[in-house]
């Protein structure tokens, strides 16, 4: 008897603040949200060490007098929702009525605000739930939050916080999400979709700073291709496709990436809701669904899918963190995601166009090149990347030997280019009648008791990825330096990644640079991987530290970054081969461990014996 207590108030908004507010990030999402619903135009959020030490948030809504700031931090206190038919048709990003109670609870708060008709602002202070009285200041019209020293008061919850980078870089997506989403962000008196479309969209007036350095600056008056060059690159947002529906009650716009810009995870998959972003199985499998064919299996196309519907017709209040919802016909959804999307894709030109690369010349003091010998090598190195895209009847492959990069010929005449088409036409028959490609992808040899079907992709993987292992424990991978630096876009956050990862990079035989704002060079890439695109395997690199980086042991890392490697670099299915590389990829495969398998563990090789075979011609 008397074994069940009831918990006190400031035990249940700590356990509500283990719900809501899990880092600094969630803090700023619900205050950003907050400022939103309040009807602001104009937000700035200013961090200190990755938010750990302050966060500070000012908008310039309609804020609060003083009865209502004295209220606003009690648990489940909201001017959001009144009654419960309220939950049926909820327009604002926040209702619940917990975000500010559960930050005050685990926090020194600071509030300022000032409504739009006051002659002054009022200020309150809370020390985890010890609550000051609402008193007089000076303050600009709307509300500024600040909170100093998250989670000072639980040192078992403050323990888990990362680096200042890592917890800059969950700030910046959850700052990302907003700045896309509240373009879309409906009137909160809409019943049906709103009527503007999308290209006319306004957002708002956002910045994002760090330490005192500005981050992001975005203007109300951007559009949307705008914001998305702002916040990622404008590599990025040049190569988006768009597309737009507005059928059965539902609104769809889209922007997505071709397939051959997809990605090893789905961090570039951006899906909102009225404004909301979300997560919802059923949306992720009508995007896969779309891209079904035109991407391999395991890659994620990039996209930003912007929804709106009635409210009525789902259910938000689902989650605490609010990121899932629940729709009542979650079908027809995905059929109308589906057929958006697709029916864009195919009716594009999806041809991939080839770029040149930026030429870095460099300058003497009087700003001319600095001689004919480095122009000639430029004029050699154009040639030769004109030479690897020439357009020809068949893919042609480079060397697949493990031990020499392939180097092309210096100088091809046209007789001598049709000759090597006609004589690697001829190669890819039988290799003396007991090897054989077929379908460009599997080789089929002869063996003493029946015949073995290799899959070439698999087994050269697995051969790149044991030489690979080899060479990096031995030291770092050897690598050559680009006579073209590739170079490519990121954002701060990919730059943080970089900073925080480079002697796993230096590891790799990889030499990055700064090569102007916002955009680095690859100077030098490592000679195993010659296959790769340095630039585009660059960028998956970091997609996978930013996805695994802090889930995974250092050594558990690097594995799966030489799994990565060996895959971006093996001969791909729909590569056909000459004799010579034929040969060469079975002799590799003699002396490779565990030749059997690829690095994920897939067969590369299966065999059929001739009892095999006269079990299916009924011969026994």
């Amino acid at each position: 008897m008397g074994q069940i207590k009831v918990l006190d108030q400031n035990m249940i908004n700590m356990i509500a603040a283990g719900e809501v507010i899990e880092r600094p990030a969630s803090v700023i999402k619900e205050l950003m949200e907050n400022s939103i619903d309040a009807g602001a135009t104009k937000i700035t959020v200013a961090i200190e060490d990755g938010g750990r030490k302050s966060i500070s948030i000012t908008d310039d809504g309609c804020g609060m007098d003083a009865e209502d700031l004295a209220q606003a931090f009690e648990p489940h206190t909201t001017s959001k929702i009144k009654t419960s038919a309220d939950l049926s048709r909820i327009s604002t990003l926040g209702f619940r009525g917990e975000a500010l109670a559960s930050i005050a609870s685990v926090a020194q708060v600071k509030a300022v605000s000032r409504t739009k008709n006051a002659v002054g602002a009022n200020c309150m202070e809370i020390d985890c739930e010890s609550k000051s009285s609402v008193g007089p200041c000076s303050g600009d019209y709307g509300t500024t939050i600040q909170v100093r020293d998250l989670f000072y008061k639980l040192p078992a919850r403050r323990k888990f916080l990362r680096t200042a980078n890592t917890e800059m870089t969950h700030i910046t997506e959850h700052f990302i999400r907003i700045a896309l989403g509240s373009y879309f962000a409906v009137n909160p008196t809409a019943v049906l979709p709103a009527d503007p479309p999308a290209s006319s969209r306004k957002g708002f007036d956002l910045t994002l700073i760090h330490n005192g350095r500005e981050i992001h600056r975005l203007l109300a008056d951007q559009t949307l291709n705008q914001r998305i060059t702002e916040l990622f690159s404008s590599e990025l947002a040049e190569n988006l496709i768009e597309t737009e529906a507005n059928e059965r009650g539902i609104h769809i716009f889209g922007l997505f990436g071709r397939p051959d810009t997809s990605r090893t995870s789905g961090k570039f998959q951006y899906v909102f809701l009225n404004g909301r972003f979300i997560r919802d199985k059923f949306i992720s499998h009508a995007i896969k669904e779309a891209y079904r064919g035109l991407i391999e299996q395991n890659r994620f196309p990039i996209i930003f899918l912007f929804i709106e519907m009635p409210y009525k017709d789902y259910d938000v209040n689902v989650h605490p963190t609010k990121i899932e919802v629940r729709f009542y016909n979650a079908n027809l959804v995905h059929s109308q995601i589906l057929g958006c999307l697709r029916e864009k894709l195919l009716s594009t030109d999806l041809q991939p166009h080839a770029q040149l690369p930026i030429v870095a010349v460099p300058r003497t003091h009087h700003d001319r090149p600095t001689g004919t010998h480095r122009s000639q090598e430029i004029t050699d190195a154009m040639a030769e990347f004109f030479k690897k895209h020439r357009p020809t009847d068949r893919q042609e492959l480079s060397q697949v030997s493990t031990t020499k990069p392939f180097k092309a010929p210096s100088a091809t005449s046209a007789q001598t280019m049709a000759q090597q088409r006609t004589d690697t036409t001829v190669a890819t028959g039988p290799v003396e009648k007991k090897i054989m490609q077929i379908h460009d992808s599997y080789i089929v040899q002869q063996i003493q008791d029946g015949f073995i079907i290799i899959d070439q992709h698999a087994l050269h993987e697995r051969i790149l990825y044991e030489a690979l292992c080899r060479r990096i424990k031995q030291n770092k991978l050897e690598s050559q330096r680009l006579l073209i630096p590739d170079s490519f876009e990121l954002t701060d956050t990919q730059q943080n990644i970089i900073d925080t990862n480079r002697p796993l990079i230096e590891k790799l035989g990889i030499e990055l640079a700064p090569f102007g704002p916002k955009t680095y060079a690859v100077q030098a890439f490592p000679i195993l991987l010659s296959r790769a695109t340095p630039a585009d395997f660059v960028r998956d690199l970091i997609d996978l530290l930013d996805d695994k980086g802090t889930e995974l042991s250092a050594e558990e890392l690097l594995d799966e970054v030489l799994k990565m490697a060996a895959c971006k670099a093996a001969i791909k299915a729909g590569q056909r081969l000459s004799n010579a590389e034929i040969e060469q990829l079975l002799e590799d495969r003699k002396h490779t461990e565990r030749a059997s398998q690829c690095p994920h563990g897939r067969p590369t090789a299966i065999k059929f014996t001739l009892s095999d075979l006269e079990k299916q011609f009924k011969r026994t």
